[in-house]
């Protein structure tokens, strides 16, 4: 099993406010190990990677960009009270293998997080790690995924897996469900749509969503209403370009952020969630931090719905 580093953020989860009162996720994520992960609700594990982006890497910076800015968002939910009991297990020491050997090499330690008690929330990266994230719940039983995302991300493997790649590898795998909320127009061959659809999945278009954001999730819920565990990805790339231009592949007529936060309590509250990632988030590419800001928000407040802390 390749082993965790834990980079100075995990070890240094400090609060940026002067306040007292102003209790923020720096004050209250600590630092833990896998024998430990078991006595928080939820532990984060970064995946410093983007060996295998399709369009403009940058996303191995993104587990440390989300840390920083999450040490500064305030623990508070108006419906759900503050959140706590969350550990950080620090990043994934990935090795330099080619793209499947990193998803092979990765999958152990997943499948050794995803045996604690914790919720884990993966920290990415790029796209192509949702296969060794997602992968330890497709192998356990009857699980479906909800996909945050611009693309369906089922592309065929040419010459091997890329971050367009996943959920046809997890199809592969026995995925038992899949449902897309976010899907633009005009990024996605037919070819692909139709391969989702062949298998009952389900596509909530970005305009569908602005529509009805709890009908989209009703929807997507619904398809997967047959599945015993749900895996839940974001790919940033699902918000507008407006408002999350530091991803990979940044097009216009996404999700707002408004729109995507509450999109993710609908989700989050559903009792089957056992996992949660954050992807191909690319510091480098950002503009005025508003991917990042936007990241880390996500997790917030997915962990809020999610009951983490209460």
């Amino acid at each position: 099993m390749i082993g965790l580093t834990d980079p100075d953020a995990a070890d240094g989860w400090t609060g940026t406010a002067d306040d007292p009162n102003d209790e923020q996720f720096g004050d209250v994520v600590e630092s833990t190990t896998l024998d430990a992960a078991g006595g928080y609700d939820a532990v984060l594990v970064g995946e410093p990677y983007d060996g295998a982006v399709v369009g403009r890497p940058g996303a191995a910076a993104g587990p440390d960009a989300l840390r920083r800015a999450l040490a500064g968002v305030k623990t508070h939910h108006f419906d759900g009270g503050p959140v706590g009991r969350v550990g950080d297990l620090g990043d994934a020491n990935i090795p330099r293998e080619d793209v499947r050997g990193v998803q092979q090499s990765l999958a152990e330690l997943t499948r050794a997080v995803h045996g604690t008690d914790a919720l884990p929330v993966f920290l990415g990266g790029d796209n192509s790690l949702t296969v060794p994230n997602a992968a330890p719940l497709v192998d356990g039983g009857r699980t479906g995924v909800v996909n945050f995302d611009a693309h369906l991300d089922c592309r065929e493997l040419r010459d091997g897996p890329t971050s367009g790649t996943p959920y046809r590898q997890l199809h592969d795998r026995g995925l038992d469900g899949y449902a897309c909320v976010g899907a633009r127009h005009f990024e996605t061959s037919t070819a692909y749509a139709d391969y989702v659809r062949e298998r009952d999945g389900e596509v909530v278009t970005a305009e569908e969503v602005g529509d009805d954001v709890v009908d989209a999730v009703d929807r997507a819920l619904d398809a997967l209403r047959g599945v015993e565990t749900l895996y839940v990805s974001v790919d940033l790339d699902v918000l507008d370009a407006t408002a999350a231009p530091g991803v990979s592949a940044p097009t216009p007529g996404g999700l707002t952020a408004r729109e995507l936060f509450r999109a993710l309590r609908l989700v989050a509250a559903d009792d089957r969630v056992a996992g949660f990632e954050v992807v191909e988030c690319a510091p480098p590419l950002d503009e005025g931090s508003r991917t990042v800001a936007a990241g880390s928000r996500a997790i917030a407040h997915f962990l809020a719905a999610a009951g983490v802390g209460r």
